[in-house]
């Protein structure tokens, strides 16, 4: 399970990259989503990754451990990082389409090629 994530989020790091250095407006914001999208796993992944486990401590279990349980810390981090994630991206776009209509070009650099 750890591999198969790891290398989603390398594929994610590596399509956002990838995007970001491309010419264009709009390609470059979509490389920025995937970043954020790459940082939020990351994130998520190092609560402890466990299926059908409770975050918080269960008191009718006598003496658990904490080591089945999840982190609710990073599931927190991760919330309040998609919300700003998607208001950064949404003043992108807004900036973005303002500057396409004024230069009348999506190209970084403003040129028309």
């Amino acid at each position: 399970m750890e591999l198969l994530l790891a290398i989603g989020i390398g594929a994610l790091v590596a399509g956002g990259i990838w995007l970001i250095l491309r010419a264009r407006v709009f390609d470059v914001i979509l490389g920025l989503t995937l970043l954020s999208y790459a940082v939020n796993v990351l994130i998520f992944s190092m609560g402890r990754l466990r299926f059908a486990a409770a975050p918080l401590v269960d008191k009718a279990v006598e003496n658990p451990g904490l080591a089945q349980y999840t982190d609710p810390l990073p599931q927190a981090l991760v919330l309040t990082a998609i919300v700003i994630g998607l208001a950064m991206t949404a003043l992108l776009v807004v900036v973005a389409l303002k500057a396409y209509a004024d230069g009348g070009s999506d190209h970084i650099d403003g040129d028309a090629r």
